[in-house]
């Protein structure tokens, strides 16, 4: 069985690659980002990842893995800066606050079926001075990221609490997307 990771996100390959899965092979999915009226931070991540593991064709042999993450502020979704302002208001607003950051993990098996797990890890970021945001979105780290941020990079030390999945919020939590690995009989290296 060969697996296929829907993403082209260096990070989440590096964190497979950690667990001993080795895609065959990587591809861009694509698949319409936007929330949609009323929806919830949980029920949008798990529709994206569902989509983008859809979205890559599978063979016969071929197992598909793909992720999304979100930051959620409430029912608030805090998806990728547009810009260096977007980036200001999303730090405004997790400066001092406690946010939910929701990653979740499809993988279509061999059956084609879709399995998914969410993990839903709670950060807390200390309170930024202006210094500090300047700091941040001048380094350039925070866009193109879910909220704003990157956890594994400068804006760790911004962190002053986190409970439930460090790699979930990298980007692809790697004890759920084991789990999945192993429920449909891919083996681990």
């Amino acid at each position: 069985m060969r697996l296929v990771l829907a993403s082209t996100s260096p990070r989440r390959l590096d964190l497979l690659k950690r667990i001993g899965a080795e895609p065959a092979r990587v591809a861009a999915p694509d698949v319409d980002e936007n929330v949609r009226a009323g929806e919830t931070p949980r029920a949008y991540v798990l529709r994206v990842a569902i989509d983008k593991a859809h979205a890559v064709p599978r063979a016969a042999d071929e197992i598909v893995l793909a992720g999304d993450t979100t930051i959620a502020v409430g029912r608030r979704i805090l998806a990728k800066p547009e810009d260096e302002a977007d980036l200001r208001r999303m730090l405004a607003l997790l400066s001092g606050r406690r946010h939910h950051c929701l990653s979740a993990v499809c993988l279509i098996g061999a059956d084609g079926k879709a399995r998914t797990r969410i993990s839903d890890t709670v950060v807390a970021f200390k309170r930024l001075s202006q210094a500090e945001i300047d700091w941040y979105v001048a380094c350039g780290e925070g866009m193109g990221k879910a909220g704003g941020y990157a956890i594994q990079g400068k804006a760790e030390a911004f962190v002053r609490y986190l409970a439930g999945s460090h790699s979930g919020v990298v980007g692809l939590p790697v004890f759920e997307t084991r789990a999945l690995l192993e429920s449909a009989g891919y083996s681990l290296g």
